[in-house]
């Protein structure tokens, strides 16, 4: 519901299937909320390759027990948008789309202010479900600024007859290693580690295996990128230096949570390492009471541990202790 003052109480950052799963608790719970999303709905599913298919069959990706129909084993991107959408639009969700949230300020016990590029809100309670596909985790190589040079992949026709470099070995540097040499592209992978990452999907992971063992792949593994020209790049591998003809190259080595935010909403971080935030497994609420994190975030730099299906939970969980706690303030 929209309120005539901005005051709500509860404001979810992140207009993504968590963040829509916790507006639908609200609802249900009756309390006020806004959906506040920087970019379109579900604007990190919207900006996953064109032909990506999710590892989790349907229903595990359904939101308040709404049946997700897929004509195929694994939902793809498009039957996935088509969903969320309809969830937002047909339950009259409401989201302001196109508005990035630039501060959160804590002014008295529940009491948040929440600045936005378009406006200032208050909110009793605060969810940051903003995920993690944002940030990319750069290698800081030279050359990694060139016009060349992407972290994200969207659609393999570009790359149709080039020669193109992926570096990484998880799901999303596999899948795109694969369609580039598909559509005729020639692809060389740098993997740092020994193998193609465990993790990748299962009915993938044989095919790329297969691939680099018959020479349609070239596969470089315990090997690292040291950089990137215009028209090559520079590898470090057990052999030694090398040096390949190149057009473009694809870093997919991962995303990360933007900490910074976390941090300068005051939310405390883990310091061993995995940057792991502060929050009650049980509520879902942080450090600082009235705010709460749900979805991926969770994980810190461990983004593999939380997806759609097993942090859909999150949503009821947060709404549940709003509302006990609103019960026990008015009773």
């Amino acid at each position: 519901m929209q309120t005539p003052d901005n005051k709500y109480e509860v404001v979810i950052i992140g207009g993504g299937p968590i963040g829509i799963a916790c507006a639908l608790q609200a609802e249900k719970k009756g309390l006020s909320y806004v959906i506040l999303e920087k970019g379109c709905l579900v604007n990190s599913l919207y900006h996953y390759p064109t032909n990506m298919t999710f590892f989790s069959t349907s229903e595990k990706l359904e939101l308040d027990n709404i049946p997700f129909i897929s004509n195929n084993p694994k939902p793809g991107k498009r039957e996935a948008l088509e969903y969320y959408r309809r969830i937002a639009t047909n339950n009259k969700v409401n989201i302001h789309l196109f508005e990035k949230v630039t501060a959160v300020e804590t002014k008295a016990e529940q009491i948040h202010l929440v600045k936005t590029t378009k406006a200032e809100y208050t909110a009793n309670n605060v969810i940051v479900a903003t995920g993690f596909y944002d940030i990319p985790n750069y290698l800081k190589v030279p050359g990694e600024d060139l016009p060349k040079v992407s972290h994200y992949y969207d659609d393999p026709h570009y790359y149709a007859t080039q020669k193109t470099v992926v570096v990484g070995a998880s799901n999303s540097a596999v899948d795109a290693a694969l369609e580039i040499y598909r559509k005729g592209g020639e692809v060389t992978m740098i993997v740092r580690k020994p193998e193609i990452g465990e993790r990748v999907k299962y009915w993938v992971r044989p095919d790329v295996i297969n691939r680099i063992e018959e020479g349609s792949i070239k596969a470089y593994f315990n090997s690292t990128l040291k950089e990137i020209k215009e028209n090559e790049v520079i590898l470090n591998t057990p052999e030694g230096e090398e040096i390949l003809p190149n057009d473009f190259v694809l870093l997919l080595t991962g995303y990360r949570p933007n900490f910074g935010f976390l941090q300068d909403i005051g939310i405390k971080l883990s310091d061993d390492g995995r940057k792991i935030p502060e929050y009650d497994e049980e509520t879902m609420e942080t450090n600082i009471p009235g705010i709460y994190l749900a979805g991926v975030i969770c994980g810190g730099v461990e983004t593999h541990k939380w997806f759609i299906e097993n942090s859909r939970v999150h949503a009821s969980l947060i709404m549940e202790h709003i509302s006990s706690c609103k019960t026990v303030k008015h009773s």
